[in-house]
């Protein structure tokens, strides 16, 4: 991943609501949520809701797809790998503290 990526995602990240929809889209798997469903989980009007996911999508942390009338959104878990991976290898350097602190020294 490059750094202006990984700037991108982070910054989108740094919002408390789009923060809140991320783990609810973790939480959803591969089935994913809609707007609705997820502004209602997170507690916001579903225009807030499409707001926040839209720039999640941006940033690539976030794909939607179209089913019939509604857009069911995903976390896009090989982003988040990607960013985690940035962070621990290449700014970090896998230092054994932070990999340790992640419980993921045997992945790295």
């Amino acid at each position: 991943m490059k750094e202006p990526s990984a700037l991108k995602m982070f910054a989108a990240l740094s919002q408390e609501t789009r923060l809140r929809i991320v783990r609810y889209l973790v939480e959803c798997g591969a089935e994913g949520a809609s707007a609705g469903d997820i502004g209602e989980k997170v507690g916001a009007i579903s225009s807030r809701a499409s707001f926040h996911l839209a720039a999640l999508e941006q940033a690539g942390i976030v794909t939607s797809e179209r089913q019939s009338r509604h857009i069911v959104y995903r976390a896009d878990f090989e982003a988040m790998g990607a960013l985690v991976s940035f962070l621990l290898n290449d700014c970090c350097g896998k230092h054994p503290v932070v990999v340790a602190c992640c419980d993921l020294g045997e992945c790295c």
